[in-house]
């Protein structure tokens, strides 16, 4: 008698079954294509690093180090975690490997799987897929503007266009540090409205507080003093210089003097992507410039801008049914009528498959009615039949399963017909 214990997977986690595998690949296809055009090179990083990379670089008080991450001591007692953000694997990396020798300028990209321990919900889960870009080198608010098209650009490349970019700055330090006396000027007398995460934000890290998810304490910060009044004359000429590039490369934005993003990273430009189609937590992507990161994780004071996009919460946002019902390439099934046409249509499959064609056939030995509809079950565009009368005459019947047009081919010509779009 076999265990009754029944495995299901993790609590914010999820299998990805072949077709919504499909979906996700033609996604992260068309990443590699724009990332490539604009001159980035991919870079993969181990799952784990050591835990105090993050808490370094995200910061101690933000929610991914004091909520979320997946620590754990190995055998020799190193604290290690679970990648829960990819900037600063990415910037240990270029520190460790010495990349700033290939040139003045370095752009990365990633696609990988993160890990942070939060409650799941929609578009929100434990293990999640993230992509991003980091162009390291260069402080100059051109490349602002090119990070920010560049992720802008995917996402309309991809099929969005109910999106919105929201652009802040929060300065460089001596901004920020005259901003942060005003702020806690303003909250103060507020205190006891406060959440108890953010009074001790108040004490530690004020600039937080303008984060908050609680919906009294936005409606408070209404009122708040904006950072864009504090920029000194250098941060406030380089955010005009982002606006007014994004204007020239046509990218649409809103200002939104409120975003201060989640990591402590951050300097001068940030910016996220929403979208309506997520739910409240509607932000698909985040990104900003980081001037003192690698600093901070022990390189030489090197500039930085990048941003990281959720593709769980892209592919919730992407219009249902446009995905791909319209194949442009054939798929097609090759049914046997019959066990004298089986090595053909093994032959055949092999054919189609060398010529790039999306190619199938049935293993189960099922008869002439049950191939045709497992033909149909896939979505094939065409059935391919061949049975003792096809075989005798080196011809195959050929099927058009949405029109039901069916033709007799000679079987050498198949594949290059198919190939080539002769339908």
């Amino acid at each position: 008698m076999g265990s009754e214990q029944q495995f299901k997977s993790i609590k914010g986690t999820r299998d990805l079954l072949p077709e919504e595998s499909t979906r996700v690949r033609s996604v992260e296809t068309t990443i590699h294509d724009v990332m490539n055009r604009w001159g980035y090179g991919e870079i993969r990083t181990p799952a784990f690093e050591q835990t105090e990379l993050f808490t370094r670089s995200v910061g101690e008080e933000s929610d991914i180090v004091t909520k979320q991450m997946y620590t754990f001591s190995d055998q020799s007692g190193t604290s290690l975690t679970l990648k829960p953000e990819l900037t600063a694997p990415v910037m240990r990396a270029y520190i460790e490997h010495d990349m700033a020798r290939g040139g003045a300028l370095t752009k990365l990209y990633y696609i990988d799987d993160l890990f942070r321990q939060e409650r799941p919900q929609k578009g929100r889960l434990r293990q999640f897929r993230q992509f991003g870009a980091e162009a390291i080198g260069s402080p100059h608010p051109e490349q602002d503007a090119e990070i920010v098209a560049l992720v802008y650009t995917i996402l309309t490349e991809i099929g969005l266009d109910d999106i919105t970019l929201h652009i802040n700055s929060i300065g460089s330090d001596n901004s920020r540090n005259v901003f942060r006396h005003a702020l806690v000027e303003f909250l103060t007398p507020h205190k006891s409205d406060l959440s108890e995460t953010s009074q001790r934000r108040l004490q530690t890290n004020p600039l937080r507080i303008l984060d908050s998810k609680s919906e009294e304490e936005q409606k408070l910060l209404k009122n708040a003093p904006s950072i864009l009044d504090y920029l000194d004359d250098d941060d406030r000429a380089h955010y005009e210089d982002v606006k007014h590039f994004l204007e020239r490369m046509n990218i649409p934005f809103a200002e939104n003097k409120m975003m201060v993003r989640g990591l402590d990273y951050y300097t001068r430009t940030t910016f996220e992507i929403t979208s309506p189609n997520v739910g409240a937590q509607d932000a698909l992507c985040g990104g900003g410039r980081y001037d003192k990161l690698i600093e901070d994780l022990g390189g030489k004071q090197t500039p930085a801008v990048g941003f990281a996009a959720g593709i769980e919460r892209i592919m919730l946002a992407m219009e249902q049914g446009d995905e791909d019902s319209d194949q442009k390439a054939p798929r097609v099934y090759v049914v046997a009528a019959g066990d004298a046409a089986r090595n053909a249509v093994l032959k055949l499959t092999m054919d189609l498959r060398a010529e790039g064609i999306s190619a199938d056939f049935d293993s189960l030995r099922r008869s002439l009615k049950a191939q045709m509809r497992e033909a149909n079950r896939l979505s094939a565009s065409h059935a391919v039949i061949i049975g003792e009368k096809e075989l005798a005459a080196g011809t195959a019947q050929v099927k058009t399963l949405v029109s039901g047009e069916q033709d007799t081919w000679p079987l050498k010509e198949i594949s290059s017909n198919l190939s080539s779009g002769q339908v």
